[in-house]
């Protein structure tokens, strides 16, 4: 289905600020992650998101497979040997309505998914006992070590975690107000720290 103004759906992301490069790279990692999420549930590859762009009416901003690639290699969580591409709002923008969009059209699967890891959690079972649950934890990890950087933070209990995290997270982006949510989503991550004042601590 073709947007009908997808100007105005750009638009409707709207920014109170320019976020500073630190909270922009926030946003970039995190988008990054969230179609990553989708790859490792639904399939998802480049092509689908080539089509959701053209759907959506944002060829302009994403044209071919090397523009994806490059605003995905901004992430800066990602394995590079090159100089990374600078993600701007628009494009940042546009990245949240193709998750969306893409969200929407798998939400059944999402919702099965979401549906059988609160059945599992109810039995006290581990996920990965359910094999639509296991495929997708073992696909997460699997792709996130390949294209990410890694250290001896990222254990695969923190990255089982983050993948159910992702996981509830896109049930949320697929509804009507899907766009908006992990826009707002995006801007609290890049929200700067708050100030811990000596009157906190004495607290």
């Amino acid at each position: 289905m073709k947007s009908s103004n997808p100007v105005s759906s750009v638009e409707a992301l709207t920014l109170p600020e320019t976020p500073a490069p630190e909270q922009l790279d926030n946003i970039k990692a995190h988008l990054d992650l969230v179609l990553l999420a989708l790859e490792a549930l639904a399939g998802i590859g480049s092509e689908a998101m080539l089509q959701a762009a053209t759907t959506l009416g944002l060829t302009e901003m994403l044209p071919d497979r090397v523009a994806l690639w490059r605003l995905r290699q901004a992430n800066p969580r990602r394995k590079s040997q090159g100089r990374r591409k600078k993600l701007d709002v628009d494009e940042a923008r546009a990245l949240v309505l193709i998750s969306s969009h893409l969200a929407t059209q798998h939400q059944e699967l999402i919702r099965r998914a979401v549906a059988l890891l609160e059945q599992m959690t109810r039995q006290g079972q581990a996920p990965y006992r359910a094999a639509l649950l296991g495929d997708y934890l073992d696909r997460f990890s699997n792709t996130y070590q390949e294209r990410m950087e890694t250290n001896e933070t990222v254990t695969p209990v923190t990255l089982t975690r983050l993948a159910l995290k992702l996981l509830i997270d896109l049930l949320f982006y697929s509804g009507p107000s899907g766009p908006r949510r992990l826009w707002l989503s995006l801007l609290d991550r890049a929200a700067p720290p708050i100030a811990v004042t000596s009157e906190d601590k004495s607290s």
